[in-house]
C-alpha cells in the first residue's frame, strides 16, 4: 500500500517537475516567437476567421448540388360545402398528401462560379491576414527580447560600477588605517558606492519589468524562473547602406502578407461586381418530383388509403426559367455598391503599401543611424576607457582627486551604456530590415 502511494505521488509530481525544469531553461528568440504565436489570442481569432472562410467556400461550392426536400400534409375541413351533386351540405372532409421534390441549378447568370471564386479569394486573404497577425506578434516579441538583452547589459555595467566603487572603498579603508587618507575621502567614496548600488537596483528592476513584458506577450502565468539566451554572435556593424529603401520595399511587396491580403481582397471585390451584374441575367433550373394523396368526405364511400395512394401517385419533370425585367433598381444599386466597395478596397491597398513603405523608410534610417551611433560609441568607449585607466592610476597615486576619478569613471561607464544601447538598437533594426525582406526574424 505504501509503495502504491509513493508511485502515485511520483506520477503526480512529474508534470510539476517538467514544468519547473522548462521554466529554468533559457528561451531563444525563435522559441519565444513560436510560443507566442501558438498562444496569442489575436492569432487564434485570426485563425477562426480563416476557418470561417473555409466554411463559406464549402457553402459556395455546394450551391452546384441539387437540393432535395420532402413534405407531408394533413388537412381537415368542417362545415357546409359544395358536394358533387352541386348542392351544399354539412360535411367533414380530410385529405393526406405526400411529396418529394428536387431542383438542380442549370444556369444562374454565372453567380455560382463567381461566388466560389470570391470565397476562394477571401479564404486566401484570411490566410494572409493570419500570417500578418503572426508577424505582428513576432515583431513585438523580438522588440521585448532585445529590451531584455539591453537591460541585461545595463545591469552588468551597473554591477561593474559597484565593483569598482567597492574596490576603492576597500583601498581607502586601508589607506585610512595607515594615515594616508582622510575620513572625508572615505565617506565620499562610500556615498558614491551607495549611489552605484542604487543604480544597480534600478537596473535590476528595469530588467525584471522587461522580462515581465515578454512573459505577458507569451501568455505565461508568471515571469518567475524565466530567462532568455544571450546571442553569442557579436553584432556585425558592416551592414551595407547601399541597399536603398526602394529596393527593400520592392522585395517586401512580394512577400509581406498584409499586401498580399489587400490584393486578394481587391480581386474579391472585383468579383463582387460580377456577382452583382448577375442580377440582370436569367436563371434556369431543372425540377423533378413525385407525390400522392388520400381524400375522404363524410357520407360518401372512399377507397382505402393504400389504394388511393397507389392510384393518385404522380411524377413530374420540368424546367424553370426566370427572366428579370424590373426589380425596383435593386440590381443597379447592387452594382453601384459593389463598385464603391472596389474603390474602397483599392484605397485600402494603396494605404497598406504607403504604410509599409513608411515603416521600411523608418527602419532603414534607424538602421543607418544606429550603425553610425555604434561606430561612434565604440570609439568613445576606447577613449573613455583609456582616460579612466589613466585617471585611476593618478588617483591611486594621490595625483587626482576623488571627484576627478568619479567623473572619469562615470564617463567610462556611460560610454559602455551608450555602446550597449547602440549595439542592441542596431541589432534589432538590422533584423527588422531582413524581416521586411521576407527572412526569418532572428539575431
Amino acid at each position: 500500500m505504501k509503495l502504491s502511494i509513493v508511485l502515485f505521488a511520483a506520477i503526480l509530481s512529474q508534470p510539476l517537475f517538467h514544468q519547473s525544469l522548462h521554466a529554468q531553461t533559457p528561451w531563444t528568440l525563435r522559441q519565444c516567437c513560436d510560443y507566442a504565436v501558438e498562444h496569442n489570442i489575436s492569432v487564434k481569432q485570426s485563425e477562426n476567421q480563416r476557418q470561417r472562410q473555409e466554411v463559406l467556400l464549402s457553402t459556395a461550392r455546394n450551391q452546384r448540388l441539387p437540393d432535395l426536400s420532402a413534405s407531408a400534409n394533413q388537412n381537415f375541413s368542417f362545415g357546409r360545402g359544395l358536394t358533387a351533386e352541386n348542392t351544399y351540405s354539412n360535411t367533414n372532409t380530410q385529405s393526406t398528401s405526400f411529396s418529394l421534390g428536387t431542383s438542380v441549378p442549370l444556369f444562374t447568370g454565372f453567380q455560382i462560379p463567381n461566388n466560389i471564386k470570391q470565397s476562394r479569394l477571401n479564404l486566401e486573404a484570411a490566410t494572409q491576414e493570419l500570417e500578418k497577425a503572426k508577424n505582428d506578434v513576432r515583431t513585438q516579441v523580438a522588440q521585448a527580447y532585445v529590451q531584455i538583452l539591453y537591460n541585461m547589459e545595463i545591469s552588468d555595467v551597473a554591477h561593474r560600477q559597484v565593483s569598482i566603487d567597492s574596490a576603492q572603498v576597500a583601498r581607502l579603508q586601508v589607506l585610512l588605517e595607515v594615515g594616508r587618507a582622510s575620513e572625508a575621502q572615505l565617506a565620499q567614496q562610500k556615498a558614491t558606492m551607495a549611489q552605484s548600488q542604487l543604480t544597480a537596483t534600478q537596473a535590476a528592476n528595469n530588467l525584471q519589468l522587461a522580462i515581465l513584458s515578454l512573459t505577458q506577450l507569451l501568455e505565461l502565468p508568471s515571469p518567475d524562473g524565466f530567462t532568455i539566451v544571450r546571442p553569442a554572435v557579436p553584432v556585425d556593424g558592416s551592414w551595407s547602406v547601399a541597399t536603398t529603401p526602394d529596393e527593400i520595399y520592392a522585395e517586401a511587396l512580394a512577400v509581406k502578407p498584409e499586401v498580399q491580403a489587400q490584393q486578394l481582397r481587391l480581386r474579391s471585390s472585383e468579383t463582387g461586381i460580377k456577382l452583382a451584374r448577375a442580377g440582370y441575367l436569367p436563371t434556369l433550373s431543372f425540377n423533378a418530383g413525385l407525390g400522392s394523396n388520400y381524400y375522404k368526405t363524410s357520407g360518401f364511400a372512399a377507397k382505402s388509403f393504400g389504394e388511393q395512394m397507389k392510384n393518385n401517385f404522380s411524377q413530374y419533370l420540368g424546367l424553370s426559367l426566370n427572366i428579370p425585367i424590373f426589380n425596383r433598381f435593386q440590381t443597379r444599386n447592387s452594382i453601384r455598391s459593389a463598385k464603391i466597395d472596389f474603390d474602397n478596397q483599392q484605397l485600402a491597398l494603396d494605404n497598406t503599401k504607403k504604410t509599409l513603405y513608411k515603416e521600411i523608410q523608418q527602419a532603414y534610417y534607424n538602421t543607418v543611424g544606429a550603425q553610425q551611433k555604434l561606430k561612434s560609441s565604440e570609439e568613445a568607449l576606447k577613449s573613455s576607457e583609456t582616460a579612466f585607466q589613466l585617471m585611476q592610476a593618478k588617483y591611486e597615486n594621490g595625483k587626482a582627486t576623488i571627484t576627478e576619478f568619479n567623473e572619469a569613471k562615470n564617463n567610462y561607464l556611460k560610454s559602455e551604456s551608450d555602446l550597449t544601447e547602440a549595439r542592441y538598437e542596431y541589432l534589432y533594426q538590422q533584423a527588422l530590415i531582413q524581416f521586411y525582406r521576407g527572412k526569418e526574424l532572428q539575431f
